[in-house]
């Protein structure tokens, strides 16, 4: 059964025409986030690994190498087992400092420019013979489909539809900050047609060709040579080999760094990756054996690389070759897309970029936008014409490991950057330089020569036997890592490092980098876009330092020397995702100097560090685990402290300010921390500044003028030196911490005890008083009586009587206050009483007063009620709530009393025509020396005495005021007591 070529380029056409419309919804929103951002899309999109190699080749590799074929998914799990010792600091590093490609990981942390070249330059050399596999599998698998041989302009319009995909979903966004969502949500797909699509053919094997698992059993024990097949050159073939190559392609091919790292959206789904992946290639795996024997029992005739098409064709349903065909372009497209994207970047940064930098007037976006674009079409068609000069010469296995031997010449660097500081960009170039030389010689030179494109006449058989006769890929393996091993160690152990590349070092083993030492050299973050746009552009150099003050939520008018290299770094980060690490860091260098002449303090090194170690998310362990859990445990600890510390550095600028501060003086840290001292906001600039210089170390009961009131402080300070001055300069550098004890609730609190004090001495006096007014008030009493028995004239009668009535009112006023001057204790028994009564009592005595005199005070209780309670404690409560009620009336004003019973329960309501309590104050009225009145005026207390009793008596108190209009108090108390 055959094909026609039509047909299958018209579903071509409409597959890819799916993948546009999938990436096109995903860019525009139309999808969830939820499947957009997801663990199991990004594992997917690891996918890409998967290339025709995997797809086709697979069974031809089974069919020469047996089980040696699963080396290449079982090396991918080994590396993804690995995870947190090499993927996650690599994803780490990639996010914290922008870096998109591994030539910008090796530029970075090397620190050279030479190194992102020959980096880029080898994966060019080693990717596009790869990439020219991939157009050679869809052109070979059209053949096979159709009987008939397949044209060049095929191909060419395959490379121009990948070309305008690439374009429009993998360049959208020249940052990689900003992620292709996308070109993710393509991917995926893809990966899972590929894996549905081959899927299907295993089944069809096992169902289709055989007629089960026990047909496929009975053809085995028939042909035992198809197990030998497979078992013998696991014994005798490059396991290990096969094994490391494939560890080292699952994450430094260009593609799967790409995927990896790059379109990384969040970084917890490498974790789900770790297994999820390995998962993927092992359901991927499982249809290779049924596809390879029912090949060999249908006898094709066909090269093995194609039994998937081949068997679907001789026996299938019409429509499985067509699925089989885009399982095969699914593989393919991907693989092409994602690597030429990556190759772009590299060749942007490290080859286009250094070459011709564009001239500042142009603008930057949009150059390295179209640059990328540009560079993206002509790797795709370097592939073609890889293609065109290797077509139907080599097989696709083999072309495959070549690119394999080469990506795992990266690997010593990666030991580099992660794992050995003391590695140098001399030792890494060297080392390269002699893997290639030696890959070179054994396996791209033997690919051109076998391809008739040139005749080297290289010839290392005496090297192969000195080495016990290894296989092809063994040797090559060998020999090309172990030259550039050992160059790197030893160029490395014999060169220096530079200073900036020791940082770097640093920051990739570490995770943290040192502090720069020095100022920067602009003031301000305007004349920082100044100083940019010199190289940049007015307008890119503005949008770049905008986005930094976004990034770290800086003011743009900050002036802060160390907030200004915080700001400097960033915006280093932000271009090397922009222009790449190594131009980013000498666009900075030249625009934005440090002056080393300026001291850094050691205090500002120790809070970049602080902040540094608080956002890592690398993970430390053994002594340094342990210091950085103590260093935050004292932190916390200072942070917390209920005393106020402010640290000065040697300069006078606060690097210490905790939440006690805070909370003292209402300045915020972010309002302090950096900032010179007696620029704070008054009094607190004044003050601080001003203990700094003074010569005593100790300042006590310091009055301050607050907001609402005033506020005392005992003062300390001590002085701190540098620790290892040595380090720093010839000048030992000096600090100063300060203490604030707050005294303000204590100086109240003594304050209105000592008020309190004194009226209850003037309530004692008092009494004491009233019982002696009391005596001479009941002689004349006496008198007045005697005189009234006596024939007297009606005049004289009369101001006898006078006499009488007046002194009755001393009497009942005396009788009031003494009784009022008795202690009210909780266990006093409770009599029964009529409220109105005590209501006059209490008001006789509130008007004494001379203010509330002016205030008419209306007592509206009904005679009759009556209620069992404590009546001293009563009329304490009244007392209180009157005169609160007095002193808010203005004269003339109105207080009046309500009082009803119902349900058992008394209902006591105390309404004034005052001033009102703000809303903010109404929750604090209750609380005890809370008052609203001047100093001297009142103690506090009466409320909060108020809300004592009415709780004992087991009723409640509440306060409903308007400010402007007045006050409601509203008392609950039953009317009989348990």
């Amino acid at each position: 059964m055959t094909h026609e070529l039509p047909v299958l380029f018209g579903a071509g056409v409409v597959y890819l025409l799916l993948l546009f419309l999938i990436a096109y919804a995903t860019e525009q929103g139309k999808l969830p986030e939820r499947w957009v951002n997801n663990p199991w899309v990004y594992t997917l999109s690891l996918g890409v690994y998967a290339s025709s190699w995997s797809y086709y080749g697979s069974v031809g590799f089974a069919s020469e190498q047996g089980l040696l074929f699963l080396t290449i998914y079982l090396g991918v799990t080994f590396a993804f087992l690995l995870s947190p010792l090499l993927l996650r600091p690599i994803l780490g590093l990639t996010r914290e400092y922008q870096l998109s490609s591994l030539a910008d990981l090796f530029a970075f942390r090397y620190r050279s420019q030479l190194a992102g070249v020959l980096v880029t330059l080898f994966m060019l050399v080693g990717t596009l013979p790869y990439i020219a596999l991939q157009i050679r599998a869809v052109t070979d698998s059209l053949r096979v489909l159709t009987q008939e041989a397949t044209s060049q302009a095929v191909a060419f319009v395959f490379c121009i539809v990948l070309t305008l995909f690439a374009v429009l979903f993998g360049t959208r966004h020249i940052s990689p900050r900003d992620k292709h969502r996308g070109l993710v949500m393509a991917i995926a797909f893809e990966s899972l047609v590929k894996l549905a699509a081959l899927g299907m053919v295993g089944l069809f094997a096992l169902f289709g060709v055989f007629s089960g698992p026990a047909d496929l059993q009975h053809w085995l024990q028939a042909h035992p040579e198809a197990i030998d097949a497979l078992y013998a050159p696991v014994r005798e073939g490059p396991w290990l080999t096969l094994l490391f190559l494939a560890f080292a392609a699952a994450f430094l091919l260009p593609r799967q760094f790409h995927m990896a790292f790059t379109e990384n959206l969040d970084p917890r789904s490498l974790a789900t990756a770790g297994w999820a992946f390995p998962l993927f290639l092992l359901l991927f795996n499982l249809a290779i054996p049924p596809i390879l024997w029912a090949g060999n029992r249908l006898q094709l005739g066909l090269d093995p690389d194609y039994y998937v098409l081949g068997i679907t064709v001789h026996s299938g349903p019409a429509w499985l070759p067509v699925l089989t065909f885009l399982g095969g372009l699914s593989a393919a497209s991907a693989m092409v897309i994602v690597t030429s994207l990556a190759l772009s970047a590299m060749c942007l940064n490290h080859l286009l970029l250094p070459a011709s930098y564009p001239a500042p007037r142009l603008d930057l976006y949009h150059w390295l936008l179209w640059g990328r674009r540009l560079l993206l079409g002509l790797i795709i068609y370097a592939g073609y014409g890889f293609y065109i000069l290797l077509e139907h010469r080599q097989g696709l296995v083999e072309m495959g490991l070549i690119s394999f031997v080469a990506v795992a010449q990266f690997l010593p660097g990666i030991v580099g950057v992660l794992y050995w500081p003391r590695a140098t960009w001399q030792g890494f170039i060297c080392g390269l330089l002699a893997g290639i030389g030696f890959w070179s010689l054994s396996l791209l030179l033997p690919l051109l020569e076998h391809s008739g494109l040139i005749s080297a006449g290289v010839d290392l058989t005496d090297l192969r036997q000195l080495s016990g006769d290894l296989g092809r890929w063994e040797f090559a393996s060998f020999w090309s890592l172990a030259a550039n091993g050992l160059v790197f160690v030893i160029v490395s152990l014999i060169t220096r490092q530079r200073p900036e590349e020791a940082q770097a070092a640093q920051a990739c083993s570490s995770g943290l980098r040192s502090p720069l030492l020095g100022v920067v050299s602009a003031a301000s973050p305007a004349e920082f876009s100044a100083g940019l746009a010199a190289t940049l552009g007015r307008t890119t150099a503005e949008r770049e330092v905008g986005q930094a003050l976004a990034d770290l939520a800086m003011d743009p008018g900050e002036r802060r020397p160390n907030e200004l290299r915080r700001l400097r770094e960033r915006i280093e980060r932000n271009l090397s995702g922009l222009i790449g690490p190594q131009m980013a860091h000498m666009v900075i260098n030249q625009q934005l100097r440090l002056d080393p002449q300026a001291r850094t303090a050691l205090a500002d090194s120790m809070r970049y560090l602080e902040e540094r170690l608080a956002d890592s998310h690398s993970r430390l362990e053994g002594l340094t685990a342990d210091l950085d859990r103590q260093r935050r445990y004292h932190r916390r600890i200072l942070l917390e402290l209920p005393l106020g510390v402010c640290s000065l550095s040697g300069d006078g600028r606060v690097v210490i300010w905790n939440l006690a501060m805070e909370v003292m003086t209402r300045v915020k840290a972010s309002q302090a921390l950096g900032h010179q001292v007696d620029a704070l906001p008054a009094p607190w600039g004044r003050l601080l500044a001003g203990f700094a210089a003074a010569s005593d170390d100790h300042l006590h009961h310091q009055e301050v003028a607050g907001a609402v009131r005033p506020q005392w402080f005992n003062l300390h300070k001590a002085q701190v030196l540098d620790p290892d001055p040595e380090l720093r300069g010839d000048r030992t550098e000096t600090g100063l911490v300060m203490l604030l004890e707050d005294l303000t609730d204590l100086e109240t609190l003594e304050s209105e005890l000592a008020h309190s004090e004194r009226l209850a001495s003037v309530g004692r006096l008092a009494a004491g008083v009233a019982h002696e007014i009391g005596n001479p008030v009941t002689g004349i009493a006496s008198l007045a009586q005697n005189l009234r028995a006596e024939p007297l004239p009606e005049t004289a009668r009369s101001g006898i009587e006078e006499i009488l009535q007046q002194t009755r009112r001393i009497a009942n006023i005396l009788g009031t206050l003494m009784n009022f001057s008795r202690s009210g204790a909780p266990g006093q028994t409770c009599e029964r009483f009529r409220l109105h009564d005590s209501i006059d009592d209490a008001i006789r005595l509130v008007r004494l007063t001379h203010h509330a005199k002016q205030v008419s005070c209306n007592n509206l209780c009904p005679a009759e009620l009556e209620l069992c309670a404590n009546r001293q404690q009563l009329s304490q409560i009244l007392v209180n709530l009157f005169t609160n009620a007095c002193d808010a009336s203005r004269p003339g004003d109105r207080v009046e009393i309500f009082a009803f019973a119902a349900d058992g329960w008394l209902q006591l309501e105390v309404q004034d025509q005052g001033s009102g309590i703000p809303e903010h104050l109404r929750e604090r009225v209750f609380e005890p020396f809370f008052t609203t009145k001047l100093p001297g005026e009142g103690t506090g207390l009466g409320l909060s005495l108020v809300y004592k009793i009415v709780e004992d008596h087991g009723g409640t108190v509440e306060i409903d005021s308007v400010p402007g209009t007045g006050t409601r108090a509203v008392i609950r108390l039953p009317l009989e007591q348990t």
